[in-house]
């Protein structure tokens, strides 16, 4: 198995209440939710950017997320979202982060 991979299934198997079966751990993977890295938020960012969808609201954020991804974001991930667009300078408006 490969390293990044084996170091995640032993962090499931740690905190899994009564461990995991030795090869049952598939499934658990579907349990871990995608977030984008912080080059992927940049990414997004220019593209909202490039595509003129500045000040981006949730629907821009969460289509761009959808696009990188192919998940739905939740609204903590939207939230990060848009708070690191933010941070490098890109109007977001306040309802792009979703219910506080």
């Amino acid at each position: 198995m490969l390293a990044p991979i084996q170091r995640i299934v032993d962090w499931l198997r740690a905190g899994y209440p009564n461990g995991i079966p030795e090869r049952d751990y598939v499934p658990l993977f579907a349990l871990l939710r995608r977030r984008l890295s912080d080059e992927e938020a940049r990414q997004l960012g220019r593209e909202l950017v490039a595509r003129g969808l500045v000040p981006a609201d949730r629907i821009d954020v969460g289509v761009g997320y959808l696009r990188i991804t192919d998940e739905l974001a939740s609204d903590d991930e939207l939230r990060r979202v848009s708070q690191l667009l933010r941070e490098a300078g890109w109007d977001v408006s306040d309802d792009a982060a979703g219910p506080r």
